[in-house]
């Protein structure tokens, strides 16, 4: 694994759309933290969080893993939050219903 750029005395926030088994994700943490970070926390879409992900997570130098729960958590964990989907399928829901734009959603 390699970094390209200069972490240090920075804030750092990882963006993956998918995190299986946290391998990747947590070695990444852990070089950004070698590297002189500051803090470093990760956020994706979807977390599988399979096998013995939960102990990378707890071992690393993550400080948070925000997720959402397009895939429901197996068990809760201090450094994992998990932000609800919900509210976002409902409001495009309730815009087809009435014929309304929901294209606001996905383009930013």
């Amino acid at each position: 694994m390699e970094l390209i750029g200069n972490v240090e005395n920075k804030n750092v926030i990882l963006v993956d759309d998918m995190v299986d088994t946290a391998g990747t994700l947590t070695k990444a943490a852990d070089l950004m933290k070698e590297r002189g970070a500051i803090s470093v926390r990760a956020i994706c879409t979807h977390a599988l969080l399979s096998g013995n992900a939960y102990e990378k997570i707890e071992a690393s130098q993550l400080e948070e893993l925000i997720v959402t729960d397009s895939i429901p958590p197996k068990v809760s964990h201090p450094k994992v939050k998990v932000l609800s989907c919900a509210p976002l399928f409902a409001e495009v829901m309730k815009n087809v219903h009435y014929n309304q734009s929901i294209s606001s959603k996905f383009i930013m």
